[in-house]
């Protein structure tokens, strides 16, 4: 019967390992958890069991590309399904819920921030939905890789929304990671389906070069395999650009890719990669999520992944097609300083939470935010931030009401007053107002709307709806900027001090898990036993063979990652002299002197708000010390006791 439905809808003739079980659980009304190798068919989980569900499945997913692709499958199988996301016109979306609504549009793929949209909020209200599909579900674990804050108020919204069932997917859980978020579903033990990790096609090896040794290594990987789809990962943008630019100087056809670049070229340079125009791209973490190439013939990291499980999932996207792959690490121990430092960037000072939990006591019944004005007002990154809303919510000391923009520009495609004809009396006044008070640049109008309504009056939802009206009948394009988000005060604070070492003692101890994550990492690559047996193992999978036979410790290439180096930091008279310049700067900008962990921030080349906003990346003494890791520079400034070299 289901293997029918798979031919007859999507072309296959059998399922792949797994897939069957969690289908049945699904279609048999329970709540299922699918624990996949990546491209092993986790996506099938929910689109078959979606055309055979009586009401909407709802697909929650952290990535706009990933969404934009299961579209595109999906509608070439004729199967209905919409994605709401910020490309979207306000006028396609209406069009989408009233589908929805008729139950013409079986599947719906949003992002979990879009819960945080009260007009989205209401309209699932209307609707009836058979299940909820949690993409990358590991984000809901704080013990997980790649935590989304958002992702813990999923329970409650299945809650709220009355939801019967929830299929889980991910490629990346540990089994604390698995119980953990199947525990916040109620999802029994016996309705976790793991595949096995392990796929005989990857040749994984783990070789620590230096610089000069890992290019030349990649070099000779690509003249070896000419024009085979190949995969580059490094952790920083400038050395993407950087190691681009040496293999084109040498005749290689490649591009970097990173979140450096705007979204229309990275677009670009994946459709050039994904037909194989450009058949080498070398790329931070943000490439390769939901890309669906299955001849990925190399996966080559120049730099330490950051953990085993983004280890994992990235060499995942090698051999799809069951030929063989190679899976190639070539980061050493100087690679460490830097994925640390990551992690302690993402640690925010006691004294910035401490301002931001002042900040909200000090609200009425509402508290307003723009997450990046915050962020530059407490030195806390915006990511960073969210979390903390994220554990005041879950916490109960505020609730999201809901949200706005304070600015929304608008671009004319008719003539001002062939517009303003169409309409008489106050509406037509009302429009003039609109248009006079919106500042004009070359060729977009801006406009305030608390200052419009603070000098004309009337209230937001006209304005607004006055705009969204003359976009639907093409008279002009409006864009939205500087969201404001809501809440509701719920519960009074009795003390500063104490809520604020609770969050700090919570951001801590998920810092010493991280640490503790690369730690891990090490120890694998550093293993006497077979790579595939240790990361199947790593994952719980204990069906994996002892050896594989084909990986560099079973060809006899056992590593080490322990520096000969002298790692031990003393700071000299010049580094305290630039610690002294930037001190003077960052009183002149913010009136306070910068903390001991802001200075070892701004030697270890770690980025804050206030170091952003600061510029301090041109100052001398910016990163000079980045090769060292954070809690040395910061015990080095802490201990010293010569009070002539401190910069106060």
């Amino acid at each position: 019967m289901l293997e029918n439905k798979l031919k007859e809808i999507f072309g296959y003739p059998s399922f792949r390992n797994g897939q069957r079980e969690v289908i049945e659980g699904l279609l048999t009304g329970q709540s299922m958890a699918a624990i996949f190798p990546t491209g092993a068919g986790k996506s099938m989980c929910y689109q078959l069991p979606a055309t055979q569900l009586p009401h909407l499945t709802i697909v929650i997913s952290p990535l706009l590309a990933l969404i934009q692709d299961q579209l595109e499958f999906l509608r070439s199988h004729n199967i209905a399904a919409c994605g709401i996301d910020s490309t979207r016109t306000y006028q396609e979306i209406l069009t989408d819920q009233q589908e929805i609504r008729n139950g013409k549009i079986k599947l719906l793929f949003v992002s979990v921030e879009r819960f945080n949209n009260e007009r989205f909020r209401n309209f699932l209200k209307e609707i009836p939905i058979s299940l909820m599909v949690i993409d990358e579900a590991h984000c809901i674990s704080e013990w997980g890789h790649n935590f989304r804050p958002d992702y813990l108020k999923l329970p409650k919204i299945r809650e709220k929304y009355q939801i019967p069932q929830v299929l889980l997917l991910t490629a990346t859980a540990t089994p604390k990671v698995a119980k953990d978020m199947s525990t916040r579903f109620d999802i029994k033990e016996q309705n976790i389906i793991q595949t096995g990790f392990y796929r005989p096609n990857l040749d994984i090896s783990i070789r620590p070069l230096d610089s000069q040794q890992r290019i030349s290594y990649i070099k000779k990987v690509l003249d070896d395999h000419l024009n085979e789809a190949t995969i580059i990962y490094v952790t920083l943008q400038k050395t993407a650009n950087f190691l681009s630019n040496v293999l084109k100087e040498e005749g290689f056809s490649c591009e970097a890719y990173h979140a450096g670049l705007k979204m229309e070229e990275r677009d670009a340079i994946q459709c050039r990669f994904m037909s194989g125009e450009t058949p080498t791209i070398i790329a931070t973490i943000a490439f390769g999520m939901g890309i669906d190439k299955s001849n990925i013939r190399n996966v080559i990291h120049y730099d330490l992944p950051k953990s085993i499980e983004n280890y994992s999932q990235e060499i995942g996207r090698a051999g799809r097609d069951g030929e063989k792959s190679r899976c190639i690490c070539l980061g050493n121990e100087n690679d460490l300083g830097v994925l640390k430092n990551f992690i302690y960037g993402s640690t925010p000072d006691y004294q910035a939470i401490q301002l931001l939990i002042e900040l909200m006591s000090n609200q009425g019944n509402e508290w307003h935010i723009q997450l990046i004005r915050l962020a530059n007002e407490t030195d806390i990154r915006s990511l960073t931030l969210k979390t903390i809303l994220v554990y005041l919510e879950m916490m109960n000391y505020i609730k999201p009401s809901r949200s706005y923009y304070a600015s929304y520009k608008f671009k004319f495609l008719d003539d001002q007053n062939f517009i303003l004809q169409k309409f008489s009396g106050e509406r037509q006044s009302f429009l003039a107002s609109i248009f006079n008070e919106a500042k004009k640049a070359k060729f977009w109008y801006t406009l305030d709307l608390d200052h419009f309504i603070s000098m004309h009056g009337g209230d937001r939802d006209r304005v607004i709806q006055a705009l969204n009206y003359l976009e639907t009948q093409n008279h002009l394009e409006t864009q939205v900027s500087n969201l404001v988000e809501v809440y509701t005060l719920t519960n009074r604070i009795t003390s500063v001090e104490d809520l604020s070492s609770e969050l700090k003692a919570r951001f801590h101890n998920k810092e010493l898990d991280e640490i503790k994550r690369i730690d891990q990492m090490v120890q694998i690559f550093e293993t006497k036993q077979c790579l595939h047996q240790q990361l199947s193992e790593y994952f719980g999978d204990l069906t994996a063979i002892d050896q594989c036979g084909h990986c560099s410790v079973c060809k006899g290439h056992v590593v080490s990652f322990k520096s000969s180096k002298d790692t031990s930091i003393k700071l000299n008279k010049e580094t305290f002299n630039e610690l002294e310049d930037f001190a003077e700067k960052y009183v002149e900008k913010f009136r306070q002197r910068p903390s001991l962990r802001l200075q070892a921030k701004f030697l270890c080349g770690i980025t804050s708000p206030h170091l952003t906003v600061l510029r301090a990346r041109s100052m001398n003494g910016y990163a000079t010390l980045e090769q060292f890791n954070f809690n040395q520079i910061l015990q080095a400034l802490e201990s010293t006791t010569n009070e002539s070299l401190l910069p106060f």
